[in-house]
């Protein structure tokens, strides 16, 4: 079994947020899903930067339940 090590890295997503009466909402772009509802521009940040650090931990929770054993991980790069 092949294993790679993990390596820290910073990855950058993009955060769409808008004012809608007395309210900040927001949405990550690139994962469905990560959103969030708060009353200060500085709180739907932070919020969406725990939701999607809490979305991205469940997805790779899911996806090592689901390869089982005998998986290797390889990183994967696109340009934008």
């Amino acid at each position: 079994m092949m294993r790679l090590r993990r390596l820290q890295c910073i990855q950058n997503y993009t955060a769409i947020i808008k004012q809608d009466g007395g309210w900040w909402i927001g949405w990550i772009e690139e994962l469905p899903g990560v959103n969030g509802q708060e009353d200060t521009r500085e709180a739907l940040l932070a919020s969406l930067k725990e939701a999607l650090a809490e979305a991205l931990q469940m997805n790779r929770q899911d996806a090592l339940a689901n390869a089982g054993h005998g998986y290797e991980e390889a990183r994967i790069a696109i340009a934008a």
